[in-house]
């Protein structure tokens, strides 16, 4: 068996990348998307269970059942900083294999709470915040992989490990439809029973994972940074400006992948986990194209441009629910998902130009702390998956309507915008210019 530490790894050598570098990542990339993969597919699934869950005995309320799907982005978001620092400390090979093994957890204790009649409430909010575990996947894969792709191929390796990841949101909330759907076919005595496969089809590939990042997947030497430099980046109003933005885009994608199977059944039809799916997926495939975008206008101008078309989706959702129309909900609600996809491209584009510009010069450094703010800003970001599931159930129960939220995020939206403009369009410092 190989060595699973690399300690000669010099990617910006062309010779050596060429010899065996390009080899080595590629694979290493193809695996860490798979586990990424499955890890999104489970912060995700409860997003899609909770829909049935009222059907099959468990009376929950639309307040009750939007808890349970903010629940595994709240702790999703706030695993992404150990998730980070492991990488460095274990491993990127170790730790994807930690990460793997320990999504079996969330899917062992959703199979208990479904097939167990009476399961109290507070046991299933339990087994939806260990589902946070596979949020945590994003953080740690993308700090992974940025160490072994050089700097001129390293944005389309990220951007790829990052969609490839996203795609698991809008997978799960394919596939677990369909397994339940036939499931129910031979389940007409026992129809509770037929949630339990929304976990089980996920085991095997969960255990596939785990076993081909330690047979295939590389562990680097080199990805041990020093703390004072990456906490340095902290002291830069930059970090706290880039993840407040980043709540608005990623935020938005993650809250509203969650929340929408159930907006749709609430305001319109029961169906609506059959075409829920379509959000997420177009917004995965949307976020190439954000950083693409960005490459050639700059990131902050994308950005902008993007936080203005998402004001105007949410316009779109408003007036669907006046004229009760839903082509014209789900259209407005697609549009904000391929806005936000843009947005998690250009701001992830944003931050490693801005920190590289400051750091003068000093290449090594800038790396560093872009990194450092990656990992942060990705933590921060996602607590707005937390945020928009919790903001429609807090409308729901006191005023009957989802419009209140609406409100406050097509206000949020604007502020993300003058806060992008303020900062990075209006004035930027000579450095920061074209960021």
């Amino acid at each position: 068996m190989r060595d699973r530490w690399i300690t000669h790894w010099e990617p910006e050598d062309s010779q050596f990348w060429e010899r065996s570098g390009r080899r080595i990542a590629r694979r290493n990339l193809i695996f860490s998307i798979f586990a990424q993969h499955l890890g999104f597919s489970v912060w995700l699934m409860w997003s899609v269970v909770a829909v049935h869950l009222p059907a099959v005995g468990f009376p929950f309320s639309a307040d009750q059942l939007l808890w349970i799907v903010a629940v595994p982005n709240l702790v999703g978001a706030f695993m992404r900083l150990p998730y980070t620092a492991a990488v460095a400390y274990f491993g990127g090979r170790t730790w994807t294999v930690v990460t793997a093994v320990v999504l079996l957890i969330p899917l062992a204790l959703l199979i208990y709470c479904v097939t167990t009649p009476g399961t109290p409430y507070w046991m299933f909010l339990l087994a939806a915040a260990t589902a946070g575990l596979g949020g945590g996947n994003f953080a740690s894969s993308m700090a992974n992989i940025s160490y072994f792709y050089p700097e001129r191929h390293k944005g389309s390796a990220l951007g790829i490990n990052a969609a490839g990841g996203n795609i698991g949101v809008a997978v799960v909330q394919v596939v677990i439809p369909l397994v339940i759907g036939i499931a129910l076919l031979g389940a007409a005595q026992r129809p509770g029973l037929y949630l339990q496969n929304a976990a089980t089809v996920y085991v095997i590939p969960v255990v596939a994972a785990a076993i081909c990042a330690w047979l295939y997947m590389d562990d680097l030497a080199v990805v041990r940074a020093r703390i004072g430099t990456q906490l340095s980046a902290l002291r830069s109003k930059h970090t706290w400006v880039m993840s407040f933005l980043y709540i608005g885009t990623f935020g938005s994608f993650i809250g509203y992948s969650a929340a929408f199977p159930l907006l749709i059944n609430t305001q319109f039809t029961g169906d609506g986990q059959y075409v829920s799916f379509l959000g997420p997926l177009i917004g995965s495939l949307a976020r190439p194209v954000g950083g693409w975008m960005a490459d050639r206008v700059g990131g902050a101008k994308v950005t902008a441009w993007t936080f203005l078309g998402m004001g105007c989706g949410t316009t779109g959702v408003l007036l669907s629910l006046a004229a009760k129309s839903f082509p014209l909900f789900l259209v407005s609600f697609l549009a904000l998902f391929v806005l936000s996809g843009i947005g998690n491209g250009s701001t992830y584009r944003m931050i490693p130009a801005i920190f590289l510009a400051e750091a003068g010069g000093l290449v090594a450094r800038g790396q560093t702390q872009a990194a450092a703010v990656i990992g942060l800003a990705s933590a921060i970001g996602a607590l707005g998956g937390f945020l928009i599931p919790r903001g429609f159930g807090m409308s729901i129960t006191q005023t009957g309507s989802i419009i209140s939220a609406l409100l406050v995020f097509l206000a949020g939206y604007a502020v993300c915008l003058a806060v992008t403009w303020w900062f990075y369009l209006r004035s930027p410092a000579p450095s920061l210019t074209g960021v």
